[in-house]
């Protein structure tokens, strides 16, 4: 495989298959449900940008993965990656992985959190555009009103990370 290629694979979790995009130094650069093919093609073309070989998960990544799912919340930090986007993106990403497992915010109250209280609309739509599902947490965001807001994978399985993390 060329070293600038991205190597496809496939693991099983708890809520559905995820598709991994991994590139040739074992660093995470897209990961989508399975099921939402969809998605997978919009992040691979936005945030990859590489020609795509199919393969095995990287030991790193699919530790990583497979520890957050039976019970190791902190795994996830493990997990190598690199992300695509721009600035205002990866400043939410950013933003999203210093919401600690169990907990949730709002998509306005990380716009405040990043001193941006007027982007709110920004955030949620750097938050929709989030190539990493899971590693970068955007199912801890929920509506102003607590409620569990629309999410790339399914509100099911919103509820179902939430709960794993152990919010009420």
């Amino acid at each position: 495989m060329r070293p600038d290629g991205l190597i496809l694979s496939r693991l099983a979790s708890p809520i559905g298959d995820l598709d991994a995009a991994t590139d040739g130094a074992g660093r995470l650069r897209v990961l989508e449900f399975a099921d939402k093919p969809q998605r997978l093609a919009r992040a691979l073309r936005r945030h990859a940008g590489a020609p795509i070989v199919t393969g095995t998960t990287p030991t790193a990544v699919a530790w990583g993965l497979e520890a957050y799912f039976a019970g190791d919340l902190a795994a996830l930090a493990s997990v190598p990656l690199t992300i695509g986007g721009t600035a205002f993106q990866q400043a939410v990403w950013t933003a999203l992985v210093a919401i600690p497992a169990g907990r949730t915010d709002t998509y306005a109250g990380l716009a405040r959190a990043m001193d941006r209280p007027s982007a709110t609309r920004a955030v949620g739509a750097a938050n929709g555009a989030n190539p990493l599902a899971i590693v970068v947490p955007c199912h801890r965001l929920v509506g102003a009103d607590g409620a569990l807001t629309g999410y790339g994978g399914g509100v099911e399985r919103k509820r179902w990370l939430l709960a794993h993390e152990g919010v009420d």
